[in-house]
């Protein structure tokens, strides 16, 4: 697979905050039924999804028995064919995580959800993926294996410092973010704020609505991001 298609796949899998979640559900004696529901989602700086799920849930009952699982990611929204997008379905193995940092990614990426993430029934997960099945129109059908999916990995300075890039840009470049989503990625609205950065994009959110938007090139750290959104800006302008 092409570098470009690779990181489109990223792109895609990045860009969502929901998947259709299915796993297999106990069923006493009998052999455990598919089940499928819907979840939101964000992603750890390695694309690894991450869930917050209540014990009561279904689908935390089947993890609980079996951690394997699938997630579809959709990116056909607003076509006037949606067989003819693509969608990218990852499997692997859902495990509870009790790092605060993923956490704090999670709540970033769905504020609502800082409402009940401490209740003591809820528990976040980390889907570690195996392989990923991409269906990107008719006839344009692969299996992908980890290391076809896999970016480069995210330098630990950038991981460090995501929490004050975020707060900065929050804070003191409301208008930056704007301009970002109006005039790169021709989104309307305004009061757009960031909810993550990784090595190879930036994630938006206004309201229901969130959006992805790749970084002219990777980046390692907090000076690396500051040159790249800088630079972005300045696109912005001039479109």
């Amino acid at each position: 697979m092409t570098d470009d298609l690779s990181r489109a796949v990223r792109d895609l899998i990045r860009g969502q905050d929901r998947a259709a979640l299915a796993c297999l559900l106990p069923d006493g004696a009998a052999p455990a039924r598919p089940y499928a529901s819907l979840v939101l989602v964000a992603f750890a700086h390695d694309l690894s999804p991450l869930l917050l799920l209540s014990d009561l849930a279904e689908h935390s009952k089947a993890i609980a028995s079996d951690p394997r699982v699938s997630l579809l990611f959709d990116g056909t929204q607003g076509l006037d064919q949606p067989l003819t997008g693509s969608r990218v379905s990852i499997v692997g193995y859902a495990r509870t995580l009790d790092d605060e940092r993923l956490k704090h990614r999670y709540l970033a990426r769905h504020p609502d959800a800082s409402m009940y993430a401490a209740f003591r029934d809820f528990r976040f997960y980390r889907v570690t993926i195996e392989r990923a099945h991409l269906v990107a129109g008719f006839g344009k059908i692969r299996w992908l294996g980890v290391a076809e999916l896999a970016s480069s990995p995210t330098a630990d300075a950038l991981v460090d410092a995501e929490p004050g890039i975020v707060a900065h840009m929050n804070r003191d470049h409301a208008d930056a973010l704007d301009l970002y989503a109006t005039r790169l990625l021709g989104l309307g609205g305004r009061g757009w704020r960031m909810t993550g950065i990784d090595s190879e994009g930036l994630d938006l959110r206004l309201g229901g609505r969130v959006a992805r938007l790749a970084l002219p090139a990777p980046v390692e750290d907090a000076a690396g991001a500051r040159q790249a959104l800088i630079a972005l800006v300045g696109k912005a302008r001039a479109a």
